[in-house]
């Protein structure tokens, strides 16, 4: 397909929000509608009212009043009442004293307002549906011979094996087998930069391929990539309601049968006051109008479905509105220590020579015997040595001692990795008394320190350390400019550690030695002073405390499916720097929302009084009323352009 199949994607998804105007019912229904209005409108400006007119009027009135009337009658029947009633209602009552015109302007307006505020709620929902649109609908499978065949993405299956050239977009989950490239993995994790792709590398469906060809092994079904996840979980998110959005559809409910009460109330005191039933009948239809809390249903799922689509752009996926509003309250963040606050694979941070010894023959023996182990700190050492441009060569007899550390032979001469501790016993030297000290030094610094021996004598230890990840102490910083007062590491590691990398990050409290049941604990504790506690971790090993805070979130839960499952929100790149991003999303949803709900419940309010007392009437009324709800809707997309750095 390449950088040409994509150029064409991208024409046709702008094609289709032109025809989605055009497709979309209810403004269409609005437009003809508006057009029968105008007519009859100019008709009773040239000609005069004539039953011609009148049958324009009922028309346009119709036609734009269809969608309300059907939506009415189904709630009806189920006895439930909504602001569609209220609109009919008003219509046939303005009709019903010769006000046709007027009644066709209401359900025209109606029509309307509805069809912008479905089209504003659908471009919300396109922000989300184009990430699906990424992934490709062929993709280029490799056959037994070595031929390609191109396929449904569909009937891929786990295990064979697609080639992705360059430019094209990645069809599947896999891992790379062989092939080095660039891959942009933004529609997944947000990262701005493309990541380096090698063999044993995972590459997610949707992502984009750079300069090289890779031939990857599928994992996943299509309807299981991590990107179909994705937006499956975005699309189910509306359903997990925030607090805001439930008391105002509680709200709606009980207001609207109070205001179908109310009315015929107010034309009787209207009556009895003097007015004539027509000057009474139409100043309450006014008032209908204007109590219509249209405008108020919006507000808040307009504000957080744009905010959730904004987050999932930006590679934070946010599961559902409560999550969304909750974030915008937390004041505390507790983070796990491995994996969260570190990078959670151990580097060789230091070597110490001993005399007459240079650094390179410390690390050329420590690789050959590291070469054949798996273990962390074994994997540790052969990166370090190939990054060093240190030779690597063959260890033989090479034997594991438990507890101790590790013997073989390199080029004739024995040699050894051992623990500290291990120096000394047995046929293994000492430590010399220099060496001992700076090995000191480095665990009470939080090193993990291994010895070396070549021959006879100890040569050299290797100090190993996992980093805490990049950036992280800039974060904890934003997060205080974002309102959040504490920021807590919670671990099960030894203190000296805990401290040292509390100390890099700049957590402004440290909890160690704890057992897992230990931190939902410290989690519960937290949440007793505090307005939200949100508990950092990878989703897995932490889940009981990412359950018991307020807000869970895991860490770098690109294609792992407890991670997705288990937090609340998942940062689908191992990047904490999105995480300021979040919280400052949140906070900006809520204000829209505020502002939103101060809009409604404003217009609402002015033109129930205003109307009441004859100020405005019933056009005016069904013009700022469905004004206020298409300016709500909007207000509500702002959030899509949300930027990624306000710093």
């Amino acid at each position: 397909m390449g950088c040409c199949g994509t150029y064409e994607r991208v024409k046709d998804q702008q094609a289709g929000f032109w025809r989605s105007v055009f497709r979309d019912r209810d403004l269409m229904s609005a437009l003809f509608s508006g057009i029968l209005l105008a007519i009859g409108f100019v008709g009773e400006s040239v000609a005069g009212p004539s039953p011609l007119l009148t049958g324009i009027f009922v028309a346009s009135a119709l036609v734009g009043g269809w969608h309300a009337v059907l939506t009415a009658t189904k709630q009806l029947l189920q006895f439930e009442f909504n602001v569609d009633l209220l609109m009919v209602v008003a219509a046939i009552g303005a009709s019903a004293i010769g006000h046709v015109d007027e009644g066709a302007m209401l359900l025209f307006l109606f029509a309307l307002g509805h069809g912008l505020e479905g089209f504003a709620a659908d471009r919300a929902r396109h922000a989300i549906d184009a990430l699906g649109t990424l992934t490709p609908r062929t993709a280029s499978r490799i056959l037994g011979g070595g031929d390609v065949e191109s396929i449904p993405v569909e009937a891929i299956r786990v295990g064979d094996r697609v080639r992705v050239v360059a430019g094209e977009r990645l069809p599947m989950d896999g891992t790379v087998e062989s092939g080095d490239s660039a891959v942009d993995q933004a529609p997944i994790t947000g990262e701005s930069i493309p990541v380096s792709k090698h063999a044993g590398s995972p590459v997610f469906a949707g992502t984009l391929n750079g300069d090289g060809v890779l031939i990857v092994v599928t994992t996943r079904l299509a309807s299981e990539s991590t990107m179909a996840r994705m937006v499956r979980l975005v699309e189910e998110s509306s359903t997990n309601k925030g607090r805001v959005q439930r008391v105002a559809e509680r709200f709606t409910r009980i207001y609207t049968p109070i205001i179908l009460v109310a009315v015929p109330v107010l034309i009787g005191a209207l009556v009895s006051s003097g007015f004539s039933f027509s000057d009474a009948f139409t100043r309450a239809m006014a008032v209908l109008v204007g109590a219509s809390p249209c405008a108020l249903a919006i507000s808040t799922p307009s504000a957080v479905l744009s905010g959730i689509a904004r987050a999932a752009r930006a590679g934070v996926l946010i599961k559902g509105g409560a999550f969304l509003e909750a974030l915008g309250h937390i004041d505390v963040i507790a983070f796990d220590k491995t994996g969260t606050l570190t990078a959670g694979r151990p580097e060789l941070s230091m070597i110490v020579t001993a005399a007459n010894t240079d650094e390179e023959r410390v690390i050329r023996l420590a690789a050959a015997l590291s070469d054949q182990s798996s273990h962390p700190l074994a994997r540790a050492v052969v990166e370090s040595s190939k990054k060093r441009g240190v030779p690597l060569i063959r260890a033989v007899d090479v034997r594991t001692l438990s507890g101790k550390g590790v013997v073989g032979t390199v080029d004739g001469e024995r040699a050894a990795i051992l623990s500290p501790r291990a120096a000394g016993m047995g046929t293994f030297p000492s430590i010399p008394p220099e060496m001992a000290a700076r090995i000191a030094s480095l665990e009470s610094d939080a090193y993990t320190v291994s010895v070396v021996v070549g021959g006879d004598s100890i040569i050299g230890a290797i100090a190993f350390r996992d980093p805490p990840r990049e950036g992280v102490a800039e974060v904890m910083q934003e997060l205080a400019r974002c309102g959040v007062k504490r920021t807590i590491m919670l671990t099960g590691d030894n203190a000296a550690v805990a401290a040292s990398i509390g100390r890099a990050v700049g957590v402004s409290d440290i909890e160690s030695n704890l057992m897992p049941e230990q931190k939902i604990d410290a989690v519960r504790s937290l949440l007793k002073t505090s307005r939200g506690v949100a508990m950092v971790g990878d989703g897995v090993n932490d889940a009981p405390a990412l359950a018991a805070a307020t807000v869970g979130i895991a860490m770098g839960a690109g294609g792992t499916d407890v991670a997705l499952e288990a937090a609340d929100v998942a940062l689908m790149a191992d990047d904490l720097r999105k995480l300021p991003f979040a919280l400052r999303l949140s906070q900006a949803a809520r204000v829209i929302v505020a502002q939103n709900v101060a809009i409604s419940l404003g217009v609402v309010f002015m033109l129930v009084i205003g109307a009441s007392l004859g100020w405005i009437g019933l056009s005016v009324a069904v013009v700022l009323h469905e004004g206020s709800t298409v300016v709500v809707a909007f207000n509500g997309l702002r959030l899509l352009t949300f930027p990624d750095d306000q710093s």
